[in-house]
Formats: structure tokens, sequence, C-alpha cells
């Protein structure tokens, strides 16, 4: 699918929406461990992409929520932790710590 440079910025602007809001509000303590929160956290990624560009079909948004959901569940664990900080910390740690 080709995006004009106006749909790509969209598209941007709705995923860094989405990161924002996911962090302040929806990935608390174990966020993961409960239904309730795993529910919000995927109703927030639908509300969210419903901002894209009209060129996503249906069922390519339906793929992009459900890809988005399976991403944050497996690297968000809630409480500011993530693949992405454990990756941090590690690269930040000096050789033989």
């Amino acid at each position: 699918m080709k995006l004009t440079q106006k749909e790509d910025q969209q598209v941007k602007k709705a995923a860094r929406a989405l990161l924002e809001t996911l962090k302040k509000e929806k990935l608390v303590l174990d966020w993961r461990k409960r239904q309730q929160s795993r529910a919000a956290v995927r109703l927030c990624i639908e509300q969210a992409f419903d901002e894209l560009p009209p060129a996503f079909s249906p069922s390519l948004f339906q793929e992009i929520c459900d890809a988005t959901y399976q991403h944050v569940y497996e690297s968000y664990f809630g409480e500011g932790r993530s693949i992405y900080g454990e990756v941090g910390m590690d690269s930040a740690r000096p050789v033989g710590a």
C-alpha cells in the first residue's frame, strides 16, 4: 500500500499518541494478568487506530490492531518496564560487570 505524505504523517501521529497513552494510562503493574486491563489496552489500540487514513481497509485495520496488541503484550510488562528498557540497561552496563 502506498500512502501519501499526509497519510504517512497521520499514521505516525496515531502511533505516537497510542504509545504515550499506553505508557501513561494502561500499562500498569501486572496489566497482562487481568482480563479487564488487557481489554482496556486492546480498546485503546483500536481507538487510536481509528485515526488511521481511510486507505486502510477494515481487514487491514484488524490485522494492524492484532499485530500491535501482540507486540505490546510481549514487549511491555507494566510500570515503565519493557524489553526496550532492559536492552538499554544491558547496553549501558560495562563489560565484565
